[in-house]
């Protein structure tokens, strides 16, 4: 079964936007733990505008799934990753103003620095992902890099699946395949949702996990938090 790790972000952006600890994300985690999700992902930026670098130190401790910490290995990123030392870390090259992650690594180009801030996460017993479009060319070049799995950026899929499901998903089946090959572990997110998830994992072989954050908080505030969390889980099995 794929797993599915909850991007807590969304959560986080509504408590900074009263102050205080209203909600309370790590009450937050436990439920979401509690209702059968089997990770937890952050996604924090260097404004701290939702996740707040803290926010990862104080969930460490608490997370008894997988903690996936992603984000541009920034110095402060990279320094944020080894103290706390997640499951897994997932790099994503996202500019610092970006309203949310918008294209995937180009592998070749940054093959360099991406092998060597992969090194220096793998020498410390974290689990390595790269963020990627689905193009073959830079999951060949994401495995060049030493990382354990790529993430494939799932927008263009989410906005295609309403018009041309089956070609849009074409690329992401290849991509899939050719990481499979490479001995690539895969993981998938960004625009998932109830409506795109399934048809989504029935055609993606060896899909190990999903990210999935705000379609999943949007949806809760209909269904609740319990409830979207098993809908999900029934759909990656």
């Amino acid at each position: 079964m794929t797993k599915l790790s909850v991007n807590i972000n969304k959560l986080a952006t509504l408590r900074n936007s009263r102050g205080g600890n209203v909600p309370d994300l790590l009450q937050a985690t436990k439920d979401i733990e509690g209702f059968g999700a089997q990770g937890i992902t952050v996604h924090p930026r260097p404004d701290e505008r939702h996740i707040k670098y803290q926010d990862a130190r104080d969930l460490k401790p608490l997370v008894t799934t997988e903690f996936n910490i992603e984000g541009n290995p920034i110095e402060k990123f990279i320094n944020l990753v080894l103290e706390v030392k997640p499951t897994q870390v997932t790099l994503v090259p996202d500019a610092e103003d970006a309203i949310t992650s918008n294209a995937g690594w180009d592998t070749i180009k940054y093959k360099g620095f991406l092998s060597e801030v992969i090194e220096m996460f793998k020498s410390n017993g974290i689990r390595t992902s790269i963020f990627v479009d689905p193009d073959t060319k830079m999951v060949e070049g994401a495995a060049q890099t030493g990382a354990d799995r790529i993430e494939l950026y799932t927008e263009s899929y989410a906005h295609g699946y309403r018009f041309d499901r089956k070609n849009c998903i074409a690329p992401f089946i290849k991509a899939a395949k050719v990481a499979h090959e490479v001995g690539l572990g895969l993981n998938a997110g960004h625009d998932l949702s109830l409506d795109n998830l399934k048809f989504f994992k029935q055609n993606i072989p060896h899909l190990l996990e999903v990210s999935i954050g705000h379609a999943l908080i949007c949806e809760s505030l209909y269904l609740g938090l319990e409830n979207v969390i098993n809908m999900y889980l029934h759909r990656l099995r």
